[in-house]
Formats: structure tokens, C-alpha cells, sequence
């Protein structure tokens, strides 16, 4: 069969949202039919299958079970694996263990700043847990496209307690930055201002700005400059606990040197000097069904590193105690990274599936 036979027979699919819809549940069905362990079927054949089936500016609408909307563009591995979610309507857009601690960790929250909130994957449901209470999310997104989807977000949801903001997090608010890469990959760069940068500021000058004298969480996902937007942070990170904030951040092979192990690397030891105890956050990089599994932390010391390059989710706390709960499960010497395809005892939930 030729190229354009297969070219043209997806263009049909793709002319057709109940077509594609099908289509899709097919290609989810037969990922299901033939796992099998060493292949990533997702990453080799059933995800280029449905990526085909969209292009970059199309604006894709999902809704999670519990009525929470989101659009977004088909721009990422985010938008693929949310698009071909089982259940059809998950409990979260991205990364099920994350969305859950953040969500945790917000309750009662009154100000929360997210370095990283792409089109509100996670945003929208701190936003939604504290709105009522009065809580804010200040939401900062460089990108363009994907902030102006973060507004739109807060408005499908009714949110009126997201501040979306342009500016980079850095640790001082005198640079000017540009994003290097595609989306949701993209790392930044300093640059002369210019059409395509941004302005940066640190978490203390802006919230000192804006008259907010103390930070209940700050998450972050921004490609290497996790470290910088912290040292733009140590007002906060240096106060007592009750009060400094608890903090989720990512942590990657490709920025972060952990050769010697992950508590020797500097954002480690940054927040190891204000006493803060650190675990990593066990997950899947993906939108999988975790209905009723509890949380798993894994504390620095006995977190399993070995493999080739790969990021994973942190959590710095300055009270442990926040998790002796039934809802987390403290567990040692396994993977931060929950793969199906990959050696149970390391990349499975510690009990099996």
C-alpha cells in the first residue's frame, strides 16, 4: 500500500470527530491487547499512531471526572497520553500522583506560585481546591500559546483566583530570558530584550509586590531553572516550619548532576541547609489511572537513580509528619518512575499493579 493511501485514509479519520474518537479507543484497546514487558508500546507504536491524527494548532477539549474542563493544543506528550486517558474522563490531566499531592498539599492554602503552569494541567485544580477559601494561584508561563489556554482554563472552570503571569522565575528580576526548544520541552536562555524574550523576577520581589508576606506551596516544572527560581525564594525557604511553604519541583538528568548522588547536587543541598526533608515522588510521566493507590515517597537517601537520563518530581517539606497519613506510603530503593514496561520491583507501585 502506498504512502498517500495511508495519508489519505487518516485525513478521513481526522475529518471526522466520531471517527477519530473510535479510532483512537481502537488504538487504546490494542496497546492494552499487547503489552508486553522491555517494549514501550506507548512511545513506539500506539503514540505515532494518534499523534497522526492531530496537528499542532488543533485544540483539543477533555473533561476529568469530576467536571473539571480543559483545552488545550496538541503540542506534547501531555496532549497525546491525556487524549487517550482510560477511563475516558481521568481524575487529573497529567502526572495522577502529582496532581493528587498538590491538591493535598494546597488545602487550606491562602497563596500558591507555580513556576512552569503550561495550560493549567495542574494550576486548575490547586485553583479549584482553594478558591473558596479565598486562595490564589500565582501562575507564571512565558510561553504565549499556553498561557493564553491557562486563562481560557480558568474561565471554562469559573476560576477567578488565577494570576497568569508572563515574567520567568529567576533569582534576580533584572534578566531577560527566551525559551529555547519546542513547548512544553523548551529550557531558556539570556538574551538582549527583544521581541521573542521575557523579563524575570524572583518569588520574593514579586510577592512583596503584590503584598503577600508569606507562601504556602511553590511548584515547579521549568526545564533546568528550578534551582534559580529557588535561590530568588530563600525569604521563604529560610522560615520556620508552619510557616515556609512545602515545595514540589522536577529534577532532571540532563540539568541536574547526580553522579554522586542526588543529595550532593546543589538545589538538594539548597534546601537541606534551610532543614527541609526531601523525597521523590513516585509517578507515572503520563495520564494513567492510579484510582486509590496511595502516594508513594521515596526519602533522598534510598531513591534508585541507575538508567539513562530521565526527570522525576521532588517534594521538600520542613514537617514529615504532613505524611504520616494513610494517603502516602513511604517506600525505599524503587524508581521515581513508574514504567509498566520496565522491571516490576523497581517501576511498579511497591504490592504490585
Amino acid at each position: 500500500m502506498s504512502e498517500d493511501k495511508v495519508l489519505k485514509a487518516i485525513s478521513r479519520i481526522t475529518d471526522r470527530d466520531d471517527w477519530r474518537k473510535s479510532f483512537i479507543a481502537q488504538i487504546v484497546a490494542f496497546e492494552r491487547a499487547i503489552e508486553s514487558d522491555g517494549v514501550d508500546v506507548r512511545e513506539e507504536i500506539s503514540g505515532p499512531l494518534v499523534d497522526s491524527l492531530y496537528d499542532d494548532d488543533k485544540v483539543v477539549r477533555k473533561i476529568l471526572s469530576n467536571g473539571v474542563t480543559f483545552e488545550f493544543f496538541y503540542r506534547s506528550k501531555i496532549a497525546r497520553d491525556f487524549v487517550m486517558s482510560t477511563p475516558e474522563h481521568p481524575d487529573h490531566a497529567w502526572e495522577p500522583q502529582t496532581s493528587r499531592i498538590l491538591v493535598r498539599l494546597a488545602k487550606s492554602a491562602q497563596q500558591v506560585v507555580i513556576g512552569g503552569a503550561y495550560f493549567g494541567d495542574h494550576a486548575i485544580l490547586i485553583a479549584r481546591e482553594i478558591q473558596v477559601a479565598g486562595g490564589v494561584v500565582h501562575a507564571f508561563e512565558p510561553n504565549n500559546d499556553q498561557r493564553s489556554m491557562l486563562i481560557r482554563n480558568a474561565k471554562l472552570n469559573n476560576l477567578t483566583n488565577i494570576v497568569a503571569r508572563p515574567e520567568g522565575l529567576w533569582y534576580n528580576s533584572t534578566t531577560n530570558l527566551k525559551l529555547v526548544g519546542y513547548d512544553s520541552f523548551a529550557t531558556t536562555e539570556s538574551v538582549d530584550e527583544g521581541p521573542d524574550s521575557f523579563k524575570t523576577v524572583t518569588i520574593t520581589e514579586y510577592l512583596k509586590s503584590n503584598d503577600v508576606e508569606t507562601v504556602d506551596l511553590i511548584v515547579l516544572d521549568i526545564e533546568g531553572s528550578e534551582i534559580d527560581a529557588l535561590r530568588g525564594a530563600e525569604k521563604f525557604l529560610g522560615q520556620p516550619k508552619g510557616i515556609a511553604p512545602n515545595i514540589l519541583f522536577e529534577v532532571h538528568r540532563h540539568y541536574v548532576d547526580w553522579t554522586n548522588g542526588l543529595a550532593e547536587t546543589p538545589i538538594a543541598q539548597l534546601l537541606l541547609n534551610y532543614d527541609h526533608t526531601l523525597y521523590a515522588l513516585r509517578d507515572s510521566n503520563s495520564n494513567y489511572d492510579l484510582v486509590g493507590r496511595p502516594i508513594e515517597l521515596i526519602p533522598i537517601e534510598s531513591i534508585f537513580l541507575e538508567g539513562p537520563p530521565h526527570g522525576f518530581n521532588m517534594v521538600a517539606v520542613k514537617d514529615p509528619k504532613i505524611f504520616e497519613d494513610q494517603a502516602y506510603k513511604i517506600v525505599s530503593n524503587v524508581s521515581p518512575k513508574y514504567l509498566r514496561h520496565k522491571d516490576p520491583a523497581l517501576h511498579h507501585p511497591v504490592g504490585g499493579l
